[in-house]
């Protein structure tokens, strides 16, 4: 039994080198590389490059021969701003060789590279504060209304109006009214809607308002602007400080008090909204927003331009919203009455003496006419009853 055991193995150790060998004979040969492509050794990379004098100051070549694949050099250069090589004119595209904008650190961002720090100040800053201030004006004026109420109504009304403005400027106040809120209104849902928007309608919705809103963010801007240099060469006049405005705010407006503090044609409140709500913000969101769109030649061309613009505009109309959301509320229904002097241009004598006593006594005794416009049969009869002279209060 033992030596048939012994002749199996004996047998064995013959048969299986043989069949080895064919095997290895019969197998495939291993595909040849790609032409043109040339595989990295694991073995020749360095492990101990990084410790060599001047691994950190390498170039991309110089790297490549110690560390295949490595390309960290480059990525670095383009990571701090370095500008590369591109075959597009400057003219037509002057940030083509540009990945990443160089490092800045604008107010309110750490230093990083531009793009990053226009991100923070705009959702770090921007959005948050502004969103807040907005939401705080109008938690704010509620409770004014509900605890204090429209201010004033204490005097009778007389029956005779006087007229407070004429069919222009109430023509130029809603031209720039009406282009302001649909500005105010798009800017808001692209810059929040998608805080409270987005939630609601879902993304495809939200999608197409945004769309419909941005086409006419722009081109009511242009609007904007023209109204907004009409209302203030028309109303720059009547909104220069005097020693009136210092009695009026040395007594708060009379927003404390029963009575209303003297005041001209407008009280200071009215001229501070009028150049810090209206004249000085607007100016800045009209031209920051040509910068945008790209319409003032040399700027809007490279992405510094467009960031700082847009924080401008952005701040800017935060500013001009919370103003005039105030102007709003005081022009409906903040004061009595108050909305039918810009509707038809009139309001009563009760009206005029309680909340412009000054302007009141100035017509009262002939200094400004109670009705500085005409309609076309009242200048027709003039000049048939006086030909070749001109009505001086029109």
């Amino acid at each position: 039994m033992n030596r048939r055991i012994a002749h199996l193995l004996l047998a064995a150790a013959l048969v299986l080198p043989a069949a080895s060998v064919s095997w290895a004979a019969d197998a495939p040969a291993p595909a040849p590389a790609a032409p043109g492509v040339k595989s990295a050794n694991i073995f020749d990379v360095k492990p101990d490059a990084s410790e060599q004098p001047g691994y950190a100051g390498q170039n991309n070549g110089e790297r490549a021969k110690v560390q295949p694949g490595n390309n960290a050099p480059m990525w670095r250069q383009v990571g701090s701003g370095v500008t590369g090589y591109s075959s597009l004119p400057l003219s037509q595209a002057p940030e083509a060789g540009n990945l990443i904008q160089p490092f800045v650190q604008y107010p309110g961002s750490k230093l990083t590279n531009a793009g990053e720090a226009w991100r923070q100040v705009r959702n770090n800053w921007v959005l948050p504060y502004g969103g807040s201030l907005l939401l705080i004006v109008l938690l704010a004026l509620g409770i004014f209304y509900k605890t204090k109420g429209p201010l004033g109504g204490h005097l009778p009304d007389t029956g005779r109006k006087i007229e407070r403005f004429t069919p222009f400027e109430r023509a130029a106040h809603w031209a720039n009214a009406g282009a302001f809120m649909a500005l105010a209104l798009s800017g808001i849902t692209m810059a929040f809607g998608k805080f409270f928007i987005l939630p609601v309608i879902g993304g495809t919705l939200f999608g197409w308002l945004t769309y419909v809103l941005k086409n006419l963010h722009n081109f009511v801007g242009p609007l904007f602007a023209v109204s907004l240099l009409i209302v203030v060469a028309t109303f720059v006049k009547d909104n220069i400080a005097n020693a009136a405005d210092v009695n009026w705010l040395k007594k708060g407006g009379g927003m404390v008090g029963d009575h209303q503090v003297p005041s001209h044609r407008f009280n200071a409140g009215e001229k501070g909204l009028f150049w810090w709500g209206v004249c000085f913000p607007g100016l800045l969101i009209v031209g920051s927003g040509f910068v945008l769109n790209k319409l003032v030649p040399g700027l809007g061309d490279v992405r510094g331009d467009m960031q700082i613009a847009h924080m401008v505009h952005a701040v800017a109309a935060v500013i001009a919203m919370v103003a005039i959301t105030g102007h709003i509320y005081m022009g409906t229904v903040g004061v009595k009455d108050a909305y039918d002097g810009m509707k038809t241009g009139y309001v009563d004598e009760a009206w005029a003496q309680e909340h412009h006593e000054l302007w009141y006594n100035d017509i009262k005794a002939g200094k400004i006419p109670a009705q500085r416009s005409q309609t076309a049969a009242d200048a027709l009869a003039a000049q048939v009853a006086a030909p070749g002279t001109s009505n001086a209060s029109a």
